[in-house]
């Protein structure tokens, strides 16, 4: 290996800037993930609707997201992600800008799934892949800080718009966001032009073609039952991510309160994504996958027994401390299992679904407490899907061992 193939190569110190850089990108560009949620009671009070409607914003924000992560991922594997994170960041300016002037809750959900949702897809799975090409023994630790961007987004985001919405009004801080995200993202972008060389390609190649053996499942096979468990386990987790701010306003605490417990919810879910990464390098993102899920399902459950103001932060934190290790774990199970010439396309299929569940699990939350004028229901709702993701999850662990146990 040459002095420039040691520089670039996985693991390197340069790999490590990159994630840094990329960690960076996708807190601003997750924006777009985020500030739906924070904004449904005011999207209520500014077009006169009801809960279910003024959540569609979100749910297009994250059909658009959904699409975006296959769209953006697959463009990733042909270009670089360079050209990705230009695009999303004038998707997010124009997104923002029109929400902005919109006369009609329809022209407000439409910006965020036709401009807002794609852009922001570009600081997920486009990003998540391309970490993953640069790290072999620490590729666990990356792809989690890599998706840590999104929690970093739902961390941040959530108070200073909140702050803008009460400073301001809701439609010049939709203007400064879109400002914000050109800002800082299309800078950025020349640094993210190198490649990994064939050599480093061909050799995941190899890996994961033993990995793929091993199970004993095509990739179509194994893609198809991850896209039902991602989806399954983020119809469970968007309860609580989507509807914490309107739950808190309804018990009387306030938006304030609630915007706090969602900062609380991402910060804990950093701490539980990066331990996951850890986890996962020692005994699988399989493995790890199960004990998220287990542990997330056990947080749903202690929100239909405690509703306090002290209480539902405690509870939050767990939720987030559970949960956040989840998704980024269907990212390092394609990486082991899947070509990696095809990851951005294949993380996105994925992360897709995760976000068409979110998306589903938020509109179907909102549809059940219009119903009920509560949200008990939602939550027990959120604890059948998750039990479906565990048993998926689950299923694949026994397979995985029955074919190791038969080879031997």
């Amino acid at each position: 290996m040459n002095a420039q193939d040691a520089r670039y190569a996985p693991d390197s110190a340069y790999a490590w800037m990159r994630l840094a850089l990329a960690l960076l990108v996708g807190t601003i560009a997750c924006v777009g993930s985020w500030s739906a949620v924070v904004v449904v009671t005011a999207v209520q009070q500014e077009f006169g609707v009801m809960r279910a409607d003024a959540s569609l914003p979100y749910t297009f924000a994250m059909i658009g997201f959904g699409v975006g992560n296959i769209a953006m991922g697959r463009l990733a594997d042909r270009v670089g992600i360079a050209m990705p994170i230009v695009l999303g960041a004038v998707l997010l300016g124009a997104g923002y800008a029109l929400a902005s002037i919109a006369g009609s809750l329809w022209q407000f959900a439409l910006a965020h799934g036709f401009l807002i949702g794609l852009g922001a897809a570009t600081g997920f799975s486009p990003l998540i892949a391309d970490l993953s090409h640069w790290f072999r023994r620490y590729r666990g630790l990356a792809v989690v800080f890599g998706a840590s961007g999104s929690y970093l987004a739902g961390m941040f985001w959530p108070q200073l718009i909140n702050w803008g919405v009460e400073t301001h009004g809701l439609r010049t801080t939709h203007l400064w966001l879109g400002i914000a995200c050109l800002a800082v993202m299309l800078p950025l972008a020349p640094l993210f032009r190198r490649r990994p060389n064939a050599a480093s390609i061909a050799a995941a190649e190899a890996v994961s073609a033993g990995a793929r053996g091993s199970l004993g499942l095509s990739p179509n096979q194994l893609q198809l039952l991850l896209v039902v468990a991602g989806f399954c386990c983020c119809v469970a987790m968007s309860m609580p991510q989507v509807h914490i701010v309107a739950y808190c306003s309804d018990l009387g605490y306030g938006v304030a309160r609630g915007a706090e417990m969602l900062t609380v919810m991402m910060a804990l879910g950093i701490v539980s994504r990066v331990s996951s990464g850890f986890i996962a390098d020692k005994i699988g993102g399989t493995a790890t996958l199960a004990l998220s899920s287990v542990m997330q399902g056990m947080a749903l459950f202690l929100y239909l027994w405690f509703d306090g103001l002290s209480s539902l932060f405690i509870v939050t934190g767990i939720f987030g401390l559970f949960q956040g290790g989840i998704v980024p774990m269907y990212a390092v199970i394609i990486r082991d299992y899947m070509p990696p010439r095809e990851a951005g396309m294949r993380i996105g299929i994925v992360m897709s679904a995760t976000v068409f569940g979110m998306a589903f699990g938020g509109w179907v939350s909102g549809l059940i407490f219009d119903a009920t004028s509560s949200y008990r229901l939602a939550f027990l709702n959120g604890l059948a899907w998750n039990l479906i993701n565990l048993s998926i999850v689950c299923w694949l662990m026994l397979k995985a061992r029955s074919k190791l146990a038969a080879a031997s």
